[in-house]
């Protein structure tokens, strides 16, 4: 539950939480049936090879300074995956307490702040306002949160359930504003545009005529409320621009204009070094070299799959590509509510690794991929019909009294 309640936390508590899990897991006992959980998840193969190709260009490609570093980071990345996949059921529910938990007290404290003028600890600045990757990787979580309540009042329209439906996707759009708005992260944006559209086509697959019915509300909602937040549309006209000056071959600050010469860059490198790639740490080195001197402070490309190809070529795409994508098609295949929640956690993680290095930067690393694959992990339960069954404790009915 720790990791859970902390992922909105500075990265150095993530950090200690991921710690305290791993020495947990090793000290508590039932190693035998954890390994026997591992070997039969479908992710431990492609873990296994991504793990694998890692070390095999460690010992046949040239070392750097940044080699440890970012050897730790790709190492991290797979024991996250293997940490939640080795979690039993009720630990999982744990987890998912924990997060939901902390995401319900940081959404009271959104309002509070900024109806109220309520101070805000310097540890959360990051659940209120555009503070760096902190930021973005709670945006990142909201959407979460904001992608799971969109699962929820679909099932309750299903249901026949009109008011909580209408609760549930009153809270989406207040989410979308909070990552559109204090947070200001696209990516966030971008992932719930992406990800809400498929958890219809997965709920209504088999029911054309209500697919198109929600597709088309939804888009309708969706463009309303893109329409009433300028700010959101600024920043996109902003990028456009970068990237239109970019391709004239301006240089400047710019979140797009960034991305659009890693992008270039990395995928010079990837060309000429297909094979295993420039080798581990091999990304900074050749960005010094290709890259505008003005970015030549960073440490990754926005993007972790150009960040794998970059150091072990395009078998480590393919390896860490893997695993994303058997973690979605998992979800999908779950044709219930616990596929369409899981479905849609790993698909925002799957984007956001896309576009902002998310796997690789351990302040959203550490909260979104875990949480994502916590979902996962429950939406592998095969054999059970309800595995979020007991998330909350419910209060037992007393037996009605016999009369006499």
């Amino acid at each position: 539950m720790f990791w859970g309640l902390v992922v909105f936390m500075p990265v150095g508590v993530t950090y200690l939480s991921a710690i305290l899990l791993l020495l947990t897991l090793l000290v508590g006992g039932g190693l035998r049936e954890r390994y026997a959980r591992l070997r039969a998840n479908p992710l431990w193969w492609p873990v296994v090879a991504y793990v694998a190709w890692t070390f095999i260009v460690l010992a046949v490609r040239p070392h750097y300074p940044e080699t440890p570093s970012n050897l730790f980071h790709g190492l991290r990345i797979a024991l996250t995956f293997l940490m939640a996949m080795a979690l039993t059921r009720e630990e999982a529910l744990w987890a998912l307490r924990g997060f939901l938990l902390i995401a319900a007290l940081n959404i009271v404290l959104i309002v509070l702040h900024y109806s109220l003028g309520f101070p805000v600890p310097g540890a959360l600045r990051g659940v209120v306002m555009e503070v760096g990757n902190k930021s973005i990787s709670n945006a990142l979580l909201f959407s979460i949160v904001a992608a799971s309540a969109a699962v929820y009042g679909l099932s309750q329209i299903t249901g026949h359930r009109p008011l909580r439906a209408l609760a549930a996707f009153a809270l989406v759009l207040g989410l979308g504003a909070v990552v559109a708005l204090p947070l200001t992260s696209r990516t966030s944006v971008l992932a719930l545009l992406l990800v809400i559209p498929v958890v219809c086509l997965h709920q209504w697959k088999n029911h054309l005529k209500a697919l198109s019915a929600a597709l088309i509300l939804g888009a309708v909602v969706i463009g309303a409320g893109l329409y009433q937040l300028p700010q959101l549309q600024q920043k996109v006209e902003t990028g456009i621009e970068e990237l239109e000056k970019a391709q004239t071959g301006a240089v400047f600050h710019g979140s797009w204009i960034i991305r659009y010469y890693m992008y270039r860059d990395t995928g010079a490198m990837i060309a000429d070094q297909p094979v295993a790639g420039w080798g581990i740490g091999g990304w900074t080195e050749q960005w010094h070299k290709r890259g505008p001197a003005l970015f030549a402070d960073s440490n990754m490309p926005h993007n972790d799959f150009l960040w794998v190809g970059a150091q072990g070529g395009i078998p480590g795409i393919l390896s860490l590509l893997a695993i994303m994508l058997v973690a979605v098609w998992q979800a999908w295949r779950r044709p219930d509510i616990a596929g369409r929640y899981a479905l849609a956690a790993t698909l925002i993680a799957l984007i956001a690794s896309s576009v902002n290095s998310a796997m690789r930067d351990a302040q959203i690393g550490l909260a979104v991929l875990w949480i994502a694959m916590v979902y996962l992990r429950l939406a592998q339960e095969a054999q059970d019909p309800d595995p979020w069954r007991g998330l909350w404790p419910v209060r037992p009915v007393r037996p009605a009294r016999l009369q006499t």
